[in-house]
């Protein structure tokens, strides 16, 4: 889950589902649902519970034109492993330097995106990941509740001091199996950034969107429905 102090990370739609269809009543007794319909209920639910491949999750991502105008495509920068301390918060220091600094999570199967808007600072940052739901649900949880069971600490990486502030947020609860937001702000040479980070699990896979607060719900709808669609 990447956050940076100078770049913004993450909603998807819940999948459609077939509705099971119904025989007619003629005996009083419940109707049945077709076994075609049955069937094509599980289908739905086995899709759902698959993993996608990382190359899946490539063509899932938000793009310029599912955006809109005034959106750029950022080429994705170098991986850059600095030394990460935490200072104040020991249940996300216990996690590693990743979940301290927002870096990607490690799941195997994934794929990310990063935008600007309108040529300014503001960004707008997707990633999908995509494993069973008890691992998803595990690691990003885990995530998010060390970051919001501590309102104020410290990162310092590469040297660097990063002043860290967390805040728990309503999530969105209409979309998808399971829901995580927070707000955070990121303070470094005199200078803060606040972002809204919303993470949505929808059966086996995950999407995380991370952008400044006044963006990030414009979009969250279409990054979900894009990223949960069957074909």
């Amino acid at each position: 889950m990447r956050v940076r102090v100078t770049t913004t990370a993450l909603g998807i739609t819940a999948a459609l589902l077939t509705l099971p269809a119904c025989t007619t009543n003629t005996a009083g007794t419940k109707p049945d649902t077709a076994p075609s319909a049955r069937a094509g209920k599980r289908a739905d639910a086995a899709q759902r519970a698959t993993p996608l491949t990382s190359a899946a999750l490539e063509t899932r991502l938000l793009d310029q034109s599912d955006l809109g105008s005034g959106y750029l495509r950022k080429p994705e920068r170098p991986a850059r492993h600095d030394d990460v301390t935490v200072i104040g918060c020991p249940a996300l220091s216990e996690l590693g330097d990743d979940a301290a600094t927002g870096g990607t999570l490690a799941f195997p199967r994934k794929a990310k995106a990063d935008f600007t808007y309108g040529g300014s600072s503001s960004e707008i940052a997707e990633e999908l990941y995509s494993d069973s739901a008890n691992k998803l649900s595990d690691g990003i949880g885990r995530i998010f509740d060390a970051m919001t069971g501590c309102p104020t600490y410290q990162v310092v990486a590469g040297g660097t001091p990063i002043d860290m502030a967390s805040q728990k947020l309503p999530a969105p609860h209409s979309l998808g199996d399971e829901q995580w937001s927070q707000l955070l702000t990121f303070t470094a040479g005199g200078r803060s950034t606040v972002v809204k980070q919303t993470a949505i699990r929808d059966g086996s896979l995950l999407l995380i969107v991370s952008v400044s607060p006044t963006l990030v719900d414009r979009q969250l709808d279409k990054a979900l429905t894009k990223a949960t669609a069957t074909s």
